[in-house]
């Protein structure tokens, strides 16, 4: 349904930016704005395709966007870009305040001057909003600042900070915002720290998984392929304009220990699974609930975990083999 629009996304090289752009820019003009720290697209031929372009960028560089946003004038934006994934966190706080809160700032105030062409705007936050035990949390369970001092923490409460943000910017500038909050997403083609791209990765492998802690941490893990299609209904649905989802699958619950064994199981993989300590905090629970998502949008997710770890582990094994 979206056809002949401007697209802009922002970290459009990552996991879920390639994906998104392997569906919009069949029947759309997309630009990719990205600084390819992790590049997924690299895995496709993406960029073959003359209805995609690849602006190398920061969104820290407001001038850079600004010029992007002036040129292009969008229809449509999905800013995925972020820092993310626990260790780099840690590792780089200061980093990820300044990306996710002023990036998305610069973002915001590039489009100012592009409001008569903006349809839609979808601010990519996090589950982590939610703090340490969030069990079927809705878009109206209370989001959690947690404590000063714990570097962990800095990208949860940027992202909800780039929230605030944004539908700030709806309400001021009727800037047509919708934010999304996945909640572990994985499948083909995802690069960076994930535990379930990790785990596959080392499974075919026959290399040595490793949990951190005693592997009783829950979570819901979301096929790509159910995510994207949740982000594609946010699209095509005028109502979701002002509103926050929780894009994931409660059906995909398990522990982390438990999922190291079925992702061995599935692959027929002879990897030694070893416990190792765990250096930073950790979210202990995360299940969320999609109500919203189903009856505003009609968001289903299709895939149980099963299905969509072989589809998973089947890739790969063959990018393996490459």
């Amino acid at each position: 349904m979206i056809k002949d629009k401007r697209i802009l996304l922002t970290g459009g090289a990552g996991f879920i930016g390639t994906r998104l752009c392997d569906i919009l820019c069949k029947d759309n003009n997309v630009v990719l704005f990205d600084n390819l720290d992790r590049n997924s697209i690299k895995n496709t031929n993406l960029l073959e395709n003359d209805n995609v372009t690849l602006i190398k960028g920061d969104i820290l560089n407001s001038e850079d966007l600004k010029k992007c946003v002036n040129e292009f004038k969008p229809n449509i934006v999905i800013h995925l870009a972020a820092v993310a994934g626990i260790d780099t966190v840690i590792k780089n706080p200061v980093k990820t305040m300044k990306v996710n809160m002023v990036g998305t700032y610069n973002l915001l105030e590039a489009l100012t001057s592009n409001l008569d062409n903006l349809e839609k705007v979808i601010d990519f936050s996090t589950s982590e909003v939610f703090g340490t035990y969030a069990y079927k949390v809705n878009e109206s369970s209370s989001t959690n600042l947690a404590p000063v001092g714990e570097a962990r923490w800095t990208y949860s409460v940027s992202k909800l900070a780039a929230e605030h943000l944004s539908h700030a910017y709806y309400k001021e500038y009727n800037m047509p915002i919708v934010t999304v909050r996945p909640f572990n997403v994985y499948g083909p083609g995802q690069v960076g720290e994930g535990a379930i791209h990790q785990f596959v990765k080392r499974a075919i492998n026959n290399e040595e998984i490793q949990i951190h802690g005693d592997g009783d941490q829950i979570r819901s893990w979301c096929y790509i392929d159910d995510f994207v299609q949740g982000i594609m209904l946010c699209l095509e649905k005028s109502e979701s304009i002002g509103n926050a989802f929780n894009i994931g699958n409660p059906k995909g619950t398990i522990t982390i220990g438990m999922l190291a064994q079925l992702v061995k199981s599935i692959s027929n993989s002879n990897s030694n699974i070893k416990y190792v300590d765990k250096n930073y905090v950790d979210v202990e629970l995360r299940i969320p609930s999609i109500d919203k998502a189903k009856e505003i949008l009609g968001f289903n997710p299709e895939y149980d975990l099963n299905a969509g770890l072989m589809k998973t582990i089947e890739w790969y094994r063959e990018k393996n083999n490459d």
